[in-house]
């Protein structure tokens, strides 16, 4: 049951479509602290929803569209789902876990619960291919060159899943970049931390290599990682050559173009040797880069043992190329 206050607080997002908190204070003449008590409640009952950021964030009502009972679904299944999947609107909102999956059904014109089925039937298909909490990548990598200058090649997570689109993580990559936000590119890192550190146990690592991005941004994604990730090895230097047209890997769908593009605008550089070398990348399209970076270290000698590849997305059908990220 909705206060006077609340209700006058719709009343007022309703006719304005949405509102700043400033103009919700000038106009019902209350205080700041009332305010928020009440705005926390509508939010919520899901009556508003939040947009923007500090300083800027306005309010509006939540379209109202059919309910799903969380009765409906058992709970194993919404268990999965509230761990494993996310929803970004057009319009840039986020839904986690069931309350995402809902909508994007609703959006799609599909019944939640019985979609839900499938989507946990897609997940369990994939989720074959792992081993460890990480999926090989290594086979593709040899189909796809003769002879890969990589021992062996993981991924965290799949970009996307058929039917269903981007996973979580694929998610959450694409617009951490995007948007440059970093607490998205945080929470990356927290998934990703456990992987990097258990493969430098395993493999006996005493050098990482984080691969350069082509596109300047104000936030560099990978910047950001190896600064959260904080591995306690040594990383070795990298550089993005610059050329007259900075041309991203994700432009090029030829792999020899690729192979070309990654040859001849990545330089390892530095002398010190290492026995194991870890490359971290964000997501692996045709494999160009990372193959052409532990050629390289091999070329010049700096690794005298095996170079293992780490990337946060990938495409296990081929690798795909990833044309967003």
């Amino acid at each position: 049951m909705q206060t006077d206050t609340r209700q006058k607080l719709l009343t007022l997002i309703k006719s304005r479509g949405s509102v700043s908190a400033k103009d919700m204070i000038e106009h019902l003449e209350i205080s700041r602290q009332a305010l928020f008590k009440h705005l926390a409640i509508l939010l919520r009952n899901d009556d508003i929803k939040k947009i923007g950021r500090p300083p800027k964030v306005f309010y509006s009502l939540v379209v109202s569209r059919k309910t799903v009972s969380v009765g409906q679904i058992d709970a194993a299944t919404k268990k999965v789902i509230d761990e494993r999947y996310l929803y970004i609107s057009p319009s840039g909102d986020i839904d986690f876990g069931w309350k995402g999956f809902i909508t994007w059904s609703e959006k799609t014109a599909q019944e939640p619960v019985k979609t839900a089925a499938e989507y946990i039937a897609t997940l369990a298909r994939y989720d074959t291919f792992r081993k460890n909490g990480l999926i090989d990548g290594i086979k593709k990598m040899k189909a796809t060159f003769k002879e890969p200058a990589l021992d062996a090649l993981f991924y965290v997570d799949f970009y996307s899943i058929e039917r269903f689109g981007k996973t979580k993580l694929g998610q959450t990559l694409l617009y951490a970049k995007q948007s440059q936000d970093k607490r998205m590119m945080r929470s990356i890192a927290e998934e990703v931390r456990p992987h990097a550190e258990s493969l430098i146990e395993k493999y006996h690592i005493d050098g990482v290599v984080y691969i350069p991005p082509t596109v300047k941004r104000e936030v560099q994604f990978m910047k950001e990682l190896e600064k959260n990730l904080h591995l306690p090895v040594r990383v070795l230097p990298v550089t993005k050559i610059k050329t007259p047209v900075a041309v991203p890997q994700k432009t090029l769908t030829k792999l020899d173009d690729r192979i070309e593009n990654a040859r001849e605008t990545i330089a390892v550089e530095g002398s010190q040797i290492y026995k194991n070398i870890l490359i971290i990348d964000d997501a692996v399209g045709s494999g160009a880069t990372l193959n052409e970076t532990a050629k390289q270290l091999r070329t010049k000698k700096l690794c005298t043992g095996k170079i293992i590849g780490l990337v946060i997305t990938g495409s296990y059908k081929g690798f795909d190329v990833i044309s967003e990220v």
